[in-house]
C-alpha cells in the first residue's frame, strides 16, 4: 500500500540524487524545547547536509505575540525566506536532527503561505548520517529570489475559530500530546498551564505516527491504521493541536499522507487554550 499524496515525503536515497539540482532548495528545521538544552542553529554550524540553510521557527515568527513561534505576517514570512534563498519555483526539502517535528512545523508553515512544492526528508539527518551520506560545515551563501507568500486560512486555526468548532462540532480537535498530558495526569512541561484537553478533542500522539527504529513515517497501512484507532473519520477535516504548534504538524503530515481532507492547526495550541481562564478543559481519557 503507498501514500495517497506521497509528494509530501523523500527519501534520502532521493535526495543523495538531487543534492545538486538546480531547483532543490535543503532547509534545515531543527527544533528543540528548553528543557532539551540543545542549540539547533549551534549544530547547524556544526553539520549540516551540504546545500542546506537554516529555518529559525523561533524567528520566522510574530516575535510581537506571547506565544512561542506564533505563524508570522506573510509578509514577514516572504522577507525572511527570500534572505535564505528561497524562492518561486524551487522545491523544498525540509530536515531536522529530531523525529521529524520541526521538519513537519517548517513543512506546514510553506504550505500556510501558499507554498505546495515542499517536501519532508523521511527519516532526517539522524537517518542520513547513519548512512553514511555527506555533512559538512561548510556556510552555504543564499542567493535572494522573490518568494510569493499568500496565507491560506483553511490551514490555520485561532482561539476563537478552535472554541467555535467545539460548539459546532464542524471540524474534529485532534490533541498530538502524549496521553498522560491529555488525560490531565502529567504535568504540563511550561509553568502555568492547566493540564487536560479540550472538549470533545480526540488524542493522537505524534510519536505513534513514527517508526521509533527509524524515526521514519509508519507505512501507508499502518499510518492509516493508527489514525482510525484514535477514533477520528478521516472523510472529516481535523484542526490538529499540541503542546506550541509543532508537534501538531507530524499529525497533519500523517493525515496528508493518507489522503485526508488537510488538516489546520491551531497555532497556539495548549500554550494558549491551557494558559487562559476562559477556556473550558476536561480530564480523564
Amino acid at each position: 500500500m503507498t501514500y495517497a499524496r506521497p509528494d509530501a515525503l523523500v527519501s534520502t536515497e532521493w535526495l543523495a540524487d538531487h543534492l545538486d539540482a538546480p531547483d532543490i532548495r535543503i532547509v534545515d528545521g531543527s527544533f528543540f524545547l528548553p528543557a532539551q538544552k540543545r542549540d539547533p542553529k549551534a549544530e547547524f554550524v556544526n553539520q549540516h547536509i551540504p546545500g542546506a540553510v537554516f529555518f529559525d521557527i523561533d524567528e520566522i515568527a510574530d516575535t510581537d505575540s506571547p506565544l512561542p513561534h506564533m505563524l508570522p505576517s506573510a509578509e514577514k514570512f516572504s522577507a525572511r525566506v527570500r534572505k535564505l534563498g528561497l524562492g518561486d519555483g524551487n522545491k523544498i526539502v525540509v530536515y531536522d536532527t529530531s523525529p521529524m517535528t520541526g521538519a513537519c512545523r517548517v513543512w506546514w508553515m510553506f504550505r500556510a503561505m501558499g507554498h505546495k512544492d515542499v517536501a519532508i526528508l523521511d527519516g532526517g539527518l539522524p537517518k542520513w548520517m547513519a548512512e553514511g551520506r555527506p555533512v559538512t560545515d561548510d556556510p552555504t551563501p543564499p542567493r535572494e529570489r522573490h518568494f510569493t507568500a499568500r496565507l491560506d486560512n483553511t490551514l490555520v486555526r485561532s482561539i476563537d475559530d478552535v472554541k467555535a468548532l467545539i460548539d459546532s462540532k464542524r471540524e474534529q480537535i485532534v490533541d498530538a500530546r502524549a496521553a498522560g498530558r491529555f488525560r490531565g495526569e502529567t504535568p504540563e512541561p511550561r509553568a502555568g498551564l492547566r493540564s487536560g484537553h479540550m472538549p470533545g478533542a480526540f488524542n493522537l500522539p505524534y510519536n505513534e505516527l513514527l517508526d521509533p527504529r527509524t524515526g521514519t513515517v509508519l507505512p501507508a497501512d499502518q499510518l492509516k491504521a493508527r489514525i482510525a484507532a484514535s477514533g477520528i473519520d478521516p472523510s472529516k477535516k481535523v484542526t490538529a493541536s499540541c503542546g506550541s504548534g509543532v508537534t501538531a504538524c507530524v499529525v497533519g503530515l500523517g493525515l496528508y499522507l493518507t489522503g485526508a481532507p488537510e488538516a489546520a492547526i491551531y497555532d497556539g495550541s495548549w500554550t494558549e487554550w491551557g494558559g487562559r481562564a476562559d477556556t473550558a478543559i476536561v480530564t480523564g481519557p
